[in-house]
């Protein structure tokens, strides 16, 4: 049987970017989605999708590059820059040698535990912002600790197709070799696959149907990234119009018309 979670990354980015995601599971095909709760204001979107959309389901978008740690910048120096800010990506991935996985991981619980109060349960998986749990085996190691701490399924770092690694920096090629022994090794529960095409360039209704076309049997996974754009994030945030694209071609009926037609079951890492 063809299983498939569409899951939306950043919700909590902005509250028209929460909403936007909110609307893609009402009025669309999104089942999932994956919360920034190192932003202040995520805590009453949470909130707010726990009241008006029950059945989403809600993970942890695990951040190291953006914004601020909830932490105290004194307790996780070495994921911060001089003004106590996480890294940027270009200079998070030249840090990577500096990592402290002790402060990766007490930064991660924090988050995750900022999650669990707003929406008063555990996340039903993890994921991460830019990808960034999977660049190195020590940090994969890390998460997959928290999942198993927490009882959580996570997002499966080897993409569908010719590229294992699509979507991440050569630094972490080599996960497509470490990834399935540590996935083992923690028994960890994820989908079978997932699909990363759908973005940018490739976030049309075409990509979106051939995707579908290429589901296979047992769980998959969609990325996506739906949301409203106001004229500050579209400012602050290369990724910006392109959200309001993917939201009107994940909320058009041919989509799911198309998702009925291959026989494909909507679910949540929940069940997973």
């Amino acid at each position: 049987m063809k299983k498939l979670i569409i899951n939306s990354d950043d919700y909590g980015r902005t509250p028209d970017i929460s909403r936007g995601i909110r609307e893609s599971y009402l009025n669309g095909v999104v089942t999932s989605t994956t919360c920034m709760m190192n932003i202040p204001s995520t805590t009453h979107d949470v909130a707010v999708a726990v009241q008006e959309t029950p059945k989403l389901g809600l993970g942890v978008h695990l951040v190291l590059t953006m914004g601020k740690p909830i932490l105290p910048r004194e307790a996780v120096p070495s994921i911060v820059d001089e003004n106590g800010n996480h890294l940027k990506y270009n200079p998070f991935i030249e840090n990577l040698p500096r990592l402290n996985m002790t402060e990766v991981k007490a930064e991660w619980r924090a988050q995750i535990e900022t999650f669990i109060r707003a929406a008063g349960r555990k996340p039903d998986h993890l994921d991460s912002h830019h990808h960034s749990s999977f660049f190195t085996p020590e940090l994969f190691r890390g998460m997959l600790e928290l999942a198993n701490e927490y009882g959580c399924p996570i997002r499966n770092p080897i993409a569908y197709g010719d590229n294992p690694t699509a979507g991440m920096p050569s630094v972490a090629d080599p996960m497509s070799k470490h990834a399935p022994s540590l996935m083992k090794e923690f028994k960890a529960r994820s989908t079978d696959t997932i699909f990363v095409d759908f973005y940018d360039d490739g976030a049309t209704s075409e990509e979106l149907l051939d995707i579908l076309s290429k589901v296979p049997e047992g769980t998959t996974e969609i990325m996506c990234h739906p949301g409203y754009v106001d004229e500050a994030f579209a400012k602050e945030s290369v990724y910006n119009f392109q959200r309001e694209r993917e939201l009107k071609i994940l909320t058009d009926p041919a989509i799911k018309q198309a998702i009925d037609s291959h026989n494909i079951k909507l679910i949540t890492f929940a069940d997973v």
